[in-house]
């Protein structure tokens, strides 16, 4: 039963119409800036006006589901809201994705047209020939003569006549966005458009985002983060400064010479930028706040005080609109309190509620409709496995302290995180396991040098001539790049349950007794 709580959201409301209004409203507003050019509210919306009249040139409509697997580039941003302007629905593509994982997503989601960038076209080689002609593809093809502003190397050409509206809502769905399972494939989460309004709205709450702020913006848009920023951005009028990737070398940079006043963060980023060499641009940005979740204890107050930038962690998954407890008030090592439109608790295995002190399963709940996901697509199993009686189960341990703020334990299931990434171990494992050396394996999270988490692989071998080189060697092809694990243990047996299940809690989270394929 969903608990009355004060109303953050309208039925009435919707990100198309937020983006209208905005140009209405505001519109030499600076949206984003890219390559040194500005884009106004009002230069964003005729763009993408003409994306969505040559998107329903091509047959795009209303409930269609479209895949788009796109770098960071303005053209991203302007499929975005295309997209959402004609009521289709979007499969974001992680564009580290290869092998198994791409083929999963496009034969569970049965998109029927995808929107690419023409660099991708080998790796999409293998899963585009298992669709046959179920799928259509629209290319990106860039012209390098053109800035990122010049010309759309998707929408160019003849201004076209307006797609006709569609009817929009808040109930609209607007994402099927995959994240890795956590003992099976990827599981589609299907977001209408509130999720993507509630996302955006705990991302300024947490990160005190006013008018005026400018954002850092390296975050993929194929993650619930990415589309955070993007929406955020309408519903406070602040300026995206965006960069193609995230560059722990060129951040200071980058924020000092465009006035950035946020960066965003996510497990590992922190502390790549401590393990850079000091220098004077350590302090000469105007950079306040960094915001995200991931934050190491260890590297809390020791970044604060060599940037001046103050951490504002939080919680959350994709699931619960992205955050779901929040901390801008920077209490060391807390990941805050929850969001106003959620309940949030620690129960343990037989879901009763524990008391502040004892770690427990954190399990969220919606007081108001559509901010948590009612199901996973297409997939019964995992929808009751994880959502009962209105509460969704994380999976995730914290405990909380008297003062009601949760701290961040870790992972109850098997799922892994490397630098901003879900990493599944049955996937990983399953791509290993084809290897005709390999008898079987497991994988486990572990503490690296930059006390963030990262990937050891357990092998037992066939054959004793297999080395680690070779086995990762073989697997760069087959998998993404976030998936490939560090650290190769062999080992002669596992410890198993009566089922015959490895049980991982007995496996060597060290670094030093293994293969290191470097960082």
């Amino acid at each position: 039963m969903v608990r009355q709580a004060p109303h953050f959201f309208s039925a009435e409301d919707n990100v198309p119409k937020l983006l209208a209004e905005c140009a209405s409203n505001n519109p030499a507003h600076v949206y984003c800036r890219v390559d040194g050019v500005e884009l106004s509210y009002a230069d964003l919306v005729r763009r993408v006006d003409q994306a969505s009249a040559v998107l329903y040139e091509e047959g795009v409509r209303p409930g269609m589901h479209v895949a788009v697997m796109l770098s960071h580039h303005l053209d991203h941003i302007v499929t975005f809201f295309a997209l959402m302007q004609l009521a289709a629905v979007q499969i974001p593509i992680n564009t580290a994705l290869k092998g198994i994982g791409l083929s999963h997503i496009f034969a569970h989601a049965h998109p029927e047209l995808l929107i690419a960038d023409e660099a991708y076209a080998p790796v999409l080689s293998e899963a585009l020939a298992e669709r046959g002609g179920a799928m259509r593809v629209f290319w990106r093809k860039p012209d390098e003569s053109q800035s990122a502003l010049a010309q759309s190397a998707l929408y160019g050409g003849p201004q076209r006549a307006p797609a006709p509206a569609v009817p929009q809502s808040d109930s609209t769905l607007r994402q099927i966005l995959y994240t890795s399972g956590t003992t099976g494939a990827a599981k589609g989460v299907i977001m209408p458009d509130r999720m993507l309004r509630a996302a955006a709205l705990g991302s300024t709450w947490i990160g005190r985002i006013e008018p005026g702020s400018v954002l850092h913006f390296w975050d993929p848009i194929y993650h619930v983060f990415g589309t955070e920023v993007l929406v955020l951005a309408l519903m406070v009028p602040v300026t995206l400064v965006m960069v193609p990737r995230f560059s722990a070398s060129r951040l200071w940079e980058e924020a000092r010479a465009n006035g950035v006043t946020h960066i965003h963060f996510v497990g590992g980023v922190l502390q790549l930028l401590m393990k850079q060499p000091p220098s004077p641009l350590d302090r000469d940005h105007g950079v306040k706040i960094a915001w995200g979740g991931g934050c190491p204890l260890e590297v809390w107050r020791p970044f604060e005080e060599r940037f001046g930038v103050r951490i504002h962690e939080g919680y959350g998954m994709t699931e619960t609109s992205s955050f779901s407890t929040i901390n801008p008030q920077g209490k060391l090592g807390s990941v805050g309190t929850a969001v106003p439109y959620f309940d949030v608790e620690l129960v343990d295995d037989a879901g009763r509620k524990l008391p502040a002190g004892e770690v427990g399963e954190i399990r969220v709940r919606g007081k108001e409709p559509g901010v948590l996901v009612q199901a996973y697509y297409d997939n019964p199993e995992a929808t009751a496995g994880a959502l009962r009686e209105g509460w969704l189960y994380t999976g995730d341990l914290a405990r909380q302290d008297e003062e009601g703020h949760f701290h961040f334990i870790g992972r109850k299931k098997d799922s892994l995180r490397r630098r901003g990434e879900n990493v599944s171990a049955w996937e990983v494992e399953r791509v290993f396991n084809q290897h005709p050396e390999v008898e079987e394996c497991a994988l486990v999270g572990v503490r690296n040098e930059f006390a963030d988490e990262d990937l050891k692989l357990f092998v037992k071998p066939r054959h004793p001539d297999l080395t680690p080189e070779r086995l990762i060697a073989w697997a760069e092809p087959r998998m993404a790049a976030f998936q490939l694990p560090r650290f190769v243990a062999f080992v002669d047996r596992f410890q198993k349950t009566p089922t015959e299940r490895i049980q991982k809690q007995f496996l060597a989270r060290s670094i030093d007794d293994c293969w290191d394929r470097g960082k």
